[in-house]
């Protein structure tokens, strides 16, 4: 939790009455939740300034986290949710007093899916934000099999998953991605280039990498763009849509099902007990990760 705005020194653990489900509401008893690129923002109350947070009122406290993994612990009224399934749900973080990094989580079962067989909680927690914004986006840009897309960002948590769903779409699929990371992304099934030698004229761009205008210029004319981090204006008869994620239980069942069959690779989770958040927050702002930090209990 935090009770002011700042850096990850403020952060700390706090004990709290275990929180009730209500009717349609299952509570979670955590076992790992993501630590999240947009948790500093919303810790420094960038995210309140850019008006997609609320802004706090009188005395306040706030915890953090979209992505949890763990198992049902308990269930409202009308919830045909078994105690002690494995499951994984997103948050809307942004909008909520208490996120996912807490023991227990509670939310709409309408927004949990089973989480994958076979995989470590810490490595599910990666799935719900990112994997539903890769899916969100790849099905804004409405390219039929065998169109050429190209995502700048496909190392990123959003971009490697937007790269495996598209190539799974059958869309031909180049990536920007760094050296140390390309031969990950062309497992991923893209063509790696650099960001000095994009392609030109591809029916489409996903951009997770807040490029801005610049990303449309390998887009063809009457091509489409479709952006994660801030809209663009476009051109030349071009389609320009920000994907904006929302909790969707039945999307994230279909990509949780995909991660268990082994046709969506997960990221590798580097593991923080829940209790060192800060040291996690101040390792996500050091850089050059190569996977997901991840709080478990």
């Amino acid at each position: 939790m935090y009770r002011e705005f700042g850096g990850p020194q403020v952060l700390e653990v706090v004990e709290r009455p275990v929180p009730e489900p209500g009717p349609g509401e299952v509570r979670i008893a955590m076992a790992a939740a993501a630590v999240s690129p947009t948790d500093p923002m919303t810790v420094s109350g960038v995210a309140v300034q850019a008006g997609i947070a609320p802004a706090p009122e009188g005395q306040w406290e706030r915890g953090l986290g979209w992505d949890v993994a763990g198992w049902v612990d308990a269930v409202g009224a009308d919830v045909d949710l078994a105690p002690g399934a494995a499951v994984i749900g997103m948050l809307p973080a942004f909008a909520v007093a208490s996120g996912a990094q807490a023991e227990y989580v509670v939310l709409p079962a309408r927004d949990v899916a089973p989480a994958p067989a076979g995989v470590s909680p810490a490595q599910a927690a990666t799935l719900p934000l990112n994997g539903l914004t890769a899916a969100t986006a790849v099905a804004e840009l409405g390219l039929p099999a065998g169109a050429s897309l190209l995502v700048i960002g496909g190392a990123g948590g959003v971009g490697g998953f937007a790269v495996q769903l598209a190539a799974l779409a059958g869309l031909r699929v180049v990536a920007t991605a760094a050296e140390r990371d390309a031969e990950t992304v062309r497992g991923y099934g893209a063509e790696v280039v650099s960001r000095d030698a994009l392609p030109t004229a591809v029916d489409g761009v996903l951009d997770t990498a807040g490029t801005g205008a610049a990303a449309l210029a390998p887009v063809r004319d009457g091509g489409v763009l479709v952006t994660v981090a801030g809209a663009v204006e476009g051109e030349r008869g071009i389609r320009s849509v920000q994907a904006l994620v929302q909790q969707d239980g039945a999307r994230l069942a279909e990509l949780s099902a995909l991660a268990e069959k082994g046709e969506l690779i997960l990221p590798k989770a580097i593991t923080y007990p829940l209790e060192e958040v800060a040291a996690a927050q101040e390792r996500l702002a050091a850089g050059g990760v190569g996977g997901r930090l991840v709080l478990v209990t």
